[in-house]
């Protein structure tokens, strides 16, 4: 039935009106990535320290016993490497979790991460006292978790990362969310985008072509 005023019927709006639409909010959603990504930069930028948390960070989380009761973690040599390409290139590199794990002692070392604190259920007083050890203000410093007991951490740094498995709560205050799971190259992608923030990813990358 034809519409006496020619306004026709919702079935007869044109396809491109709504395909415009549909561009229109994708282009304001990728502008607001890029404002949230160019503000993460930002504040990686001036990094001097950063810090990890373990579990779900540097392993994916799954916790493994061995026969005698010893506990077992896997680790990704990626991260490893990101790790030590951060420490090269000037940010000191820490670990602070709540569990403690012979594991994550003997891979501390392997990496040359000399500040490690294990067994820390309340990270505010191992954090206060790492920044106050190196002289450095929150705002020189990083940190990446991936559960509540890390908040207190994310909300005070300067430089906040998570996981992709992390609650909401930590998701939404972190200021970079890892594209890659923990323990599958997480602590790897952030390494880089902190030395890509302050300009030095290119000169590690060369440090291997050379």
């Amino acid at each position: 039935m034809n519409d006496p005023l020619g306004r026709g019927s919702p079935d007869d709006a044109s396809p491109h009106a709504s395909l415009d639409s549909a561009l229109k909010r994708e282009s304001a959603d990728d502008a607001l990535k890029r404002e949230s990504l160019d503000r993460a930069m930002t504040r990686a930028k001036g990094l001097k320290l950063m810090i990890f948390d373990v579990d779900g960070v540097m392993t994916d989380g799954t916790l493994y016993y061995s026969e005698r009761g010893e506990e077992l973690k896997a680790f990704n040599i990626r991260d490893g490497h990101g790790i030590k390409m951060l420490k090269q290139h000037g940010v000191e590199v820490a670990l602070i979790t709540a569990r403690t794990s012979r594991a994550v002692e003997l891979r501390a070392a392997n990496l040359g991460i000399a500040h490690l604190y294990q067994g820390v259920e309340d990270k505010r007083g191992a954090y206060a006292a790492l920044l106050a050890r190196l002289g450095l203000a929150a705002e020189q410093s990083g940190y990446m978790g991936d559960d509540l007991l890390d908040l207190p951490l994310i909300t005070r740094c300067g430089f906040a990362a998570t996981v992709p498995a992390a609650p909401p709560a930590l998701k939404s205050r972190a200021h970079y969310v890892a594209r890659t799971g923990g323990g599958h190259g997480a602590v790897r992608e952030v390494c880089e985008f902190i030395l890509r923030a302050q300009g030095a990813l290119e000169r590690a990358i060369s440090a291997h072509l050379q």
